[in-house]
């Protein structure tokens, strides 16, 4: 097949405008940071602090003695203090309490970071309607993303839970990759981010979108690693305690419930599909070079295949080290760059989108 016999699709032609471009980028650092900070919530179980969704009036923290004594006595009332944290205290409760206000609160913040400049630079003339009805999509998708996670969080109130459902917790956090990738594949194209100018096979950027989407899974699998604290079921590496396969990996029943229920198979799936992203990312590299890659897509995959290599790293040590904290957030950020990066690298792939200067 030649290499000019085929194309990537086109595009509609996307108005470029560098201080809209740029402000879609911080909304999409803003939403890695909240996925970072639920994370970091998650693995120092704070996440069921606060026991009820007040949209408005959680602004404002405890103030007082007795505001504290409250809150404090409300989170006494949930599972998870009786089976787990009773005798807590109330300092150890202001601990976790801070960590999920933070969330909720960064939650908030980007709403108001979001709306206000979208409203204005829609007054300004400076968003043209395709990407308008875009935007507008987000910001309902992340009205509905703080409506899950308080569905996820109701999910550990109640019955004997210690901790939400990591069902719950992979929609929650499937949602939030969804629209951190929405949101920053727009930024590219408003910003007038460059793409290859070769023609090359139409297959090269359906692999490309397949890694993005193979990665996406692969967080969600993340989700159901912290959900089920599966990445302290194995503390070695590159063996299962000592086996190449880990026993045990269907021992529920029925069988496909082991695929989100079991922490050994969990486990078992979580390192399979990273050694599985590791080689589609250097295959897809070394075949794009070999097909003559230009400067740009030689760059977005340099990048993928360094940010790949160092999420595994990053995937070991966490592992090894019975899921330090600091390991697991930084495994978390590594996986929201790497995701971006694959990203970057789909979108470069794409040679005959246009765009129109504003």
């Amino acid at each position: 097949m030649s290499v000019s016999a085929m194309s990537t699709p086109a595009t509609s032609p996307v108005r470029t405008d560098r201080a809209v471009g740029l402000w879609l980028f911080l909304i999409a650092a803003m939403i890695g940071l909240m996925v970072v900070v639920g994370g970091l919530t998650r693995l120092t179980g704070s996440g069921l602090s606060i026991t009820e969704w007040q949209p408005v009036t959680g602004v404002i923290p405890p103030l007082s003695d007795a505001a504290w004594q409250s809150e404090f006595a409300k989170y006494q009332g949930t599972p998870q203090y009786e089976l787990l944290n009773r005798g807590i205290g109330l300092a150890g409760f202001k601990a976790i309490y801070w960590w999920e206000w933070t969330h909720r609160m960064l939650g908030r913040l980007l709403g108001a970071v979001f709306l206000i400049p979208f409203l204005i630079f829609l007054r300004q003339g400076r968003i043209d309607r395709g990407i308008a009805m875009r935007l507008a999509i987000i910001f309902l998708l992340g009205a509905a993303q703080g409506v899950l996670g308080w569905w996820m969080v109701q999910s550990g109130l109640t019955g004997a839970r210690i901790a939400v459902s990591q069902y719950r917790l992979a929609a929650h956090l499937g949602l939030a990759m969804i629209l951190f990738g929405y949101v920053f594949w727009t930024a590219l194209e408003v910003v007038g981010a460059a793409r290859t100018r070769i023609a090359l096979p139409a297959r090269f950027q359906t692999w490309a979108i397949f890694l993005v989407a193979l990665i996406f899974v692969q967080i969600l699998l993340g989700a159901f690693m912290a959900g089920l604290d599966a990445g302290l079921a194995f503390s070695s590496w590159p063996t299962y305690a000592g086996a190449w396969i880990p026993r045990g990996l269907y021992d529920l029943s029925p069988w496909w419930i082991n695929h989100f229920e079991n922490p050994a198979l969990v486990h078992f799936q979580h390192r399979s599909v990273g050694y599985a992203v590791a080689l589609l990312v250097v295959a897809l590299y070394v075949a794009l070079r070999r097909a003559g890659a230009d400067r740009t897509l030689r760059i977005a995959g340099i990048h993928a295949v360094v940010l790949t290599a160092l999420q595994i790293a990053l995937g070991i040590f966490t592992v090894v080290s019975m899921v330090a904290l600091p390991l697991a957030a930084l495994h978390q950020i590594g996986a929201l760059v790497l995701f971006a990066a694959a990203l970057w690298w789909a979108y470069a792939l794409n040679a005959n989108a246009a765009h129109r200067a504003h």
